[in-house]
């Protein structure tokens, strides 16, 4: 078995590539991809009937490449500077949801906004009865302070 892999080395590098393909699903920032773009580019030197010595000097300098060159392109297409990336208890604000259980005067209560149930108050300290609409004005670590819409 051994053998059949040190004779056909390309189908060891397409497997690397298809391997950090993969792991790119999981991490999504564009780095892992770089080391697949190099695994199938030394796969192809591979293919040709280069060295191992070649094929590991191919993969590292389209590795580099790839990441001084591919990714910030890429970052930049799908991670606009425009757009705000808000992340979570930010992305929470504004967002509406409907009212669990009820809010206690000067209490907590429950609200449930995009399937996800959340502890709330009221933004004035009011109660505020099952089922009213809501929109959430703060987040204080994984309290909602709420709103009536």
């Amino acid at each position: 078995m051994v053998e059949y892999f040190t004779s056909n080395l390309w189908l060891v590098w397409i497997i690397v590539s298809i391997i950090c393909l993969i792991l790119e699903l999981s991490s999504g920032d564009f780095f892992i991809l770089c080391f697949a773009i190099g695994a199938a580019v030394a796969a192809i030197v591979a293919g040709c009937g280069a060295t191992l010595t070649w094929q590991i000097l191919v993969f590292a300098v389209v590795s580099a490449l790839s990441l001084l060159l591919v990714r910030p392109k890429l970052v930049k297409k799908l991670h606009k500077p425009n757009r705000e990336r808000l992340s979570n208890a930010e992305a929470m604000i504004g967002q509406e949801g409907r009212v669990s259980e009820t809010i206690e005067a000067g209490g907590y209560g429950r609200v449930a906004i995009d399937g996800d149930d959340w502890k709330a108050l009221s933004v004035d300290g009011s109660a505020i009865k099952k089922g009213t609409r809501v929109r959430v004005v703060k987040m204080d670590s994984i309290i909602a302070t709420v709103e009536t819409v």
